[in-house]
């Protein structure tokens, strides 16, 4: 069996000084010292890419760099799913036998290392080179795409939209290393700039600096938290060549992990779903079973993803207020799941949850893994 062993992070925002490599440190530092091991124990390392430090080698780069000799390292690209992806790698290493200490590990100083330019010239790369990138689509563009045909079909509005970046502001208003605190209101998300219609500035992620890690161990530790179901799922990578931007087949991908983890919906007691977008949300909660089609935004307002509602929602507040620094953001929901599971959320912990449902998605809702953890 693959266990949690020990997680960390750094503040998310605006970090002075910081380089990628420097903030995986800090974040590999805290996540070993959890689990109670020395550098000389790690025997696998997996880390995300970078977006200010784009190696080709980054895996054996940040071993050098940290005073690792891991005798299984490389790096992972599934844009947005890549932090998922490490923790269901690890996981299946670990049960190979392949490694009996994996660390897993992001980080980006993309708000302070990477000028405007060259991010959207990164970021473009999620366009089909022929038939999209031509036109100029931004990532925003391509889930306005997504979001003014889920309005559509389901008959929403933008309003329907808000009520998640609202919820997202009011979970990161209790964790102390969330870029974006202060409360916001669905009218004041309304008002705020227009991006890519229907998304304003508030239904949209920022960028940030930051990083995250994790130890997948061979033994538990303390808390006794594993990985017990891991699934993934890749229908499409562009736009445009996705069959249904109303339905992306998302129940096949849940579906698998939560049967290897021989759990169904009901057992769930925490959701940490990727939220690069509003829309991206409503989305993820209704094709992973949390919410029927269409209901997603009624449910949020009935308070069903609240801290005390039935499903708690990225209760660290999720890419869309805790902040995004690439692989890290979508790592840092797999590093709130464990905390809350292990009882070590602070002031938004809830009240004694076993099961955490993970979700990253990578491109625009193309590449996606699910994750069950455990506590035993």
């Amino acid at each position: 069996m693959a266990w949690i062993t020990g997680v960390g992070d750094t503040a998310f925002g605006r970090l002075e000084g910081e380089t990628a490599l420097s903030l995986m440190a800090r974040a590999a530092g805290a996540a070993l010292a959890e689990a109670g091991l020395e550098r000389k124990e790690v025997d696998g390392l997996i880390c995300g890419y970078s977006g200010t430090l784009p190696h080709l080698m980054l895996a054996t780069v940040f071993a050098e760099y940290f005073g690792l000799a891991p005798r299984y390292a490389h790096a992972v690209q599934a844009g947005g799913a890549t932090g998922a992806a490490m923790a269901m790698l690890g996981q299946r290493l670990v049960d190979a036998g392949e490694c009996r200490h994996l660390l897993i590990v992001a980080g980006d100083n993309r708000l302070t290392g990477q000028g405007r330019d060259s991010a959207v010239a990164m970021l473009a790369q999620v366009g089909e080179r022929d038939y999209e990138v031509p036109f100029g689509p931004t990532i925003p563009a391509y889930y306005a795409l997504v979001a003014s045909r889920y309005m559509h079909v389901h008959g929403l509005g933008e309003a329907d939209l808000a009520e998640f970046a609202v919820l997202m502001r009011r979970h990161a208003a209790l964790h102390p290393g969330a870029q974006f605190k202060d409360a916001i209101t669905v009218a004041e998300v309304l008002a705020s700039r227009p991006i890519a219609t229907p998304l304003k500035l508030l239904d949209c992620c920022p960028v940030s600096d930051g990083a995250a890690a994790l130890v997948v161990s061979a033994a538990p530790g303390e808390t006794r938290l594993r990985i017990a179901g891991a699934a993934q799922l890749h229908r499409h990578q562009h736009v445009s060549a996705a069959a249904d931007l109303a339905d992306f087949g998302l129940a096949d991908c849940a579906g698998r992990a939560r049967a290897e983890a021989g759990i169904g919906v009901e057992q769930v007691d925490l959701l940490a779903l990727y939220d690069s977008f509003t829309i991206t949300l409503l989305i993820l909660l209704e094709e992973t079973g949390f919410a029927p089609r269409g209901q997603a935004a009624a449910l949020a307002r009935a308070g069903v993803f609240a801290r005390d509602g039935r499903w708690p929602l990225n209760t660290h507040g999720g890419l869309l207020s805790f902040g995004h620094s690439g692989v890290a953001g979508g790592l840092a929901h797999l590093v709130e799941a464990a905390r809350q599971l292990a009882g070590r959320a602070g002031a938004r912990q809830l009240r004694q949850p076993e099961t955490a449902f993970v979700h990253g998605d990578g491109g625009v809702l193309s590449a996606h893994v699910s994750l069950v953890l455990r506590r035993e």
